[in-house]
């Protein structure tokens, strides 16, 4: 009896990095979600949901819908940053089939390959947290109107500050990493040069006697 073949190292490591990355974006959404939805329900409902929330099927729940949080947060970033990313990629790539062009020659360099998996997997979760980190500062801010807790107006302050330079941050190094890997694809996936040959001048043609 014939085993199925077994999938590429290459390809499950992949795959398992992918799921960590939809995990990690989806996870800081709920978490967002969470605190959003306690500062909304007040410290009466929050107190009497508690026991509920920390049963283990409602973390089950909680971790299936954060993956299925990320896959969507992440879809709704690259959207909202592909202006931006394709202002990037004419600056290496004038059009769309040379840069097709660029991925498919890179694609037969394995080790290129590797390299640039890991920096889209740094990629998506960047620009997946700029949106969490939005969806954080907006509900940590909220939550602290709502309940009673002691020097507000200096947690407010900190909370905007840390939740503002964090949305920044994160959209900075998605903007450095994209920009890099174009210029580095354009580099790597370059026609070498050719080295051209002096012309000489040609010979004399032998004078018969």
């Amino acid at each position: 009896m014939t085993r199925p073949p077994q999938p590429e190292p290459s390809a499950v490591v992949a795959a398992t990095a992918m799921f960590v990355e939809v995990l990690v974006v989806g996870i800081g959404f709920l978490t967002g979600l969470g605190i959003l939805a306690t500062a909304i329900a007040g410290p009466d409902n929050s107190h009497r949901l508690a026991p509920v929330a920390g049963t283990p099927l409602a973390v089950g729940a909680a971790l299936a819908f954060a993956y299925a949080l990320g896959i969507l947060i992440d879809r709704v970033a690259d959207t909202v940053l592909a202006p931006a990313r394709r202002r990037l990629r004419t600056q290496f790539f004038p059009t769309s089939a040379a840069y097709a062009q660029a991925r498919l020659k890179l694609s037969e360099i394995p080790a290129l390959v590797a390299r640039a998996d890991y920096a889209r997997s740094r990629l998506r979760i960047c620009r997946g947290w700029a949106l969490n980190s939005i969806l954080l500062t907006l509900a940590t801010d909220l939550a602290l109107v709502r309940y009673s807790v002691e020097h507000r107006a200096l947690l407010l302050a900190t909370a905007t500050v840390l939740g503002t330079l964090a949305t920044i941050g994160f959209y900075a190094s998605w903007h450095t990493i994209t920009a890099t890997g174009y210029r580095k694809l354009a580099v790597q996936t370059a026609p070498a040069a050719t080295p051209t040959v002096p012309s000489q001048p040609p010979a004399p043609v032998p004078q018969t006697p």
